[in-house]
């Protein structure tokens, strides 16, 4: 029997290669629009974080971004995260949930919902990266 060890913390969670996020990934990278890959992969972080980034209306930003989010987060959870530990943002198939939580904080900000921008900054840094290195994804 094998323990994890407390001191190091948990493990990376890698999210798998041939997620939500790869369908979306494919269709973007074919010409799709956004909004038209939703349909074709309604779980991707990718999507909604990408149209949340696009969104002139910031409360329309925000539904988009927090769809993403939550989205992210079943990923997470399937893949074994537990709360907390570190989410790569090297690992491209990580990207569209981080790219969703940065979304969500510069959303929740525009609306004066500072304190959530801020939790979801901190999440980020829990996360392992920062809002720069995220925001340099786009």
């Amino acid at each position: 029997m094998t323990h994890e060890n407390l001191l190091d913390g948990p493990p990376p969670t890698l999210l798998p290669p041939d997620g939500a996020d790869a369908t979306a990934r494919a269709a973007l990278a074919a010409g799709t629009d956004p909004r038209d890959v939703v349909p074709l992969a309604p779980a991707s972080s990718l999507v909604w974080a990408l149209l949340a980034e696009r969104a002139a209306d910031p409360v329309t930003a925000y539904a988009f971004a927090r769809t993403g989010y939550h989205r992210g987060l079943d990923a997470l959870r399937g893949a074994g995260w537990r709360g907390r530990g570190p989410v790569p943002v090297a690992h491209e198939p990580n990207q569209g949930f981080l790219r969703a939580l940065l979304a969500l904080a510069t959303a929740a900000d525009a609306i004066g919902e500072t304190v959530e921008g801020e939790r979801c900054r901190a999440f980020l840094r829990d996360c392992g990266t920062s809002a720069e290195e995220v925001a340099a994804l786009r």
